[in-house]
């Protein structure tokens, strides 16, 4: 049986294609746009194609380090992260549904299941954290070099809210665990299906691992070393793609355009920011002085390899997983159901993953 989000999720991805393809170009102006692919360089897209690739290896690097498991190959968990980067791109509010995916993948090739949850929580707010530092650091260079701007600033101080929240958060955790685990636990008596005692289990083994970012400086070196090669890898995708049209930017506005599109993506709007990233990342290149033909074609061209391709790819890693799950294990691994259906087996009050 179809699960019920397909449909509305692949309408939304028919409408998302025919506005990327089809309606941004035309915003470039059909002279303009012919005459900018007359002089398009294969190099750079080459150099864009392999920066995307690199940025999905060092994402899958960093998912190792935060798991702290070498026992699971990393092929196999690049898989898992090429899936759930799949899922996030199809499904409305698809950050939750990839994570709670993912979560269920590792623990079926062998990571135990406190530490897939403590990685993968780990390594989407660390990740998240070292953006917001990256815009934030990119931010302040221009407002110093290019004055104040109206377009960017309202999505740059949310960002440094969250940024700011996330280490608040983590500092009451840390310092007054006992009574933010209570509290967290009485509070997830009143939200249907959650555990309390799995939010528990969850804050304590979060908590022992923020102890250890901070008492560890290797392990937080290369977690946020990773992260950044991640992000950067990718910004350097869109660098290239803009480039390959004959426009170099500058280091200031690429990073403010990618980081504020990216923070603006985190809304669960739509799958992946489809719509919004393209909306934010256009307008902003072109405030950085990018010929506005140039800033379209090169961020169609961009989103092309970075969200378009990675969700067939996604599928076909999804295919193998869980092939080769059932041909080691025996075991079965079954997509998680959107909020508000029955999950299937593997999903208890015991996973607080198990509903997303």
């Amino acid at each position: 049986m179809v699960p019920r989000w397909v449909r509305p999720a692949l309408r939304l991805l028919v409408v998302g294609a025919v506005i990327e393809f089809g309606v941004l170009p035309q915003i470039a102006g059909a002279r303009e746009s012919l005459h900018l692919l007359s002089r398009i360089s294969p190099g750079w897209l080459v150099v864009g194609v392999l920066a995307e690739a690199a940025s999905l290896l060092a994402y899958a690097r960093l998912t190792q380090v935060t798991l702290d498991e070498r026992a699971v190959p990393y092929r196999q968990l690049l898989r898992v992260d090429l899936a759930t980067l799949a899922v996030s791109h199809v499904v409305p509010a698809g950050t939750a549904v990839g994570v709670g995916l993912g979560y269920r993948l590792l623990t079926r090739i062998g990571v135990p299941p406190a530490r897939a949850v403590t990685g993968k929580a780990l390594q989407t707010v660390g990740s998240a954290v070292v953006l917001n530092l990256l815009l934030a650091g990119s931010l302040l260079l221009a407002l110093l070099l290019h004055g104040n701007n109206p377009l960017y600033l309202p999505i740059a101080a949310a960002g440094l809210l969250l940024l700011a929240g996330t280490g608040l958060l983590s500092v009451l955790l840390v310092r007054n665990e006992a009574v933010a685990i209570h509290r967290a636990a009485r509070f997830a008596e009143h939200i249907p299906r959650l555990d309390p005692e799995s939010v528990r289990r969850l804050l304590t083994t979060l908590t022992s691992t923020l102890r250890r970012l901070t008492a560890d400086r290797d392990f937080l070196r290369r977690s946020t070393g990773w992260a950044a090669a991640n992000w950067l890898l990718d910004a350097a995708s869109l660098w290239a793609f803009v480039r390959a049209f004959q426009h170099t930017l500058g280091p200031v506005g690429l990073l403010v355009a990618y980081g504020l599109a990216n923070v603006a993506a985190a809304l669960p709007i739509t799958p992946g920011g489809l719509g919004v990233v393209e909306g934010v990342l256009v307008p902003v290149l072109v405030a950085f002085d990018t010929p506005q033909g140039i800033a379209v074609l090169g961020v169609i061209a961009y989103r092309l390899i970075s969200f378009w391709v990675p969700i067939p790819v996604g599928f076909a890693s999804y295919a193998r997983l869980a092939y080769d799950i059932r041909h080691a294990h025996g075991l079965d691994v079954s997509a998680p159901e959107p909020p508000g259906e029955e999950p299937h087996d593997g999903a208890s009050k015991g996973d607080p993953f198990g509903a997303c």
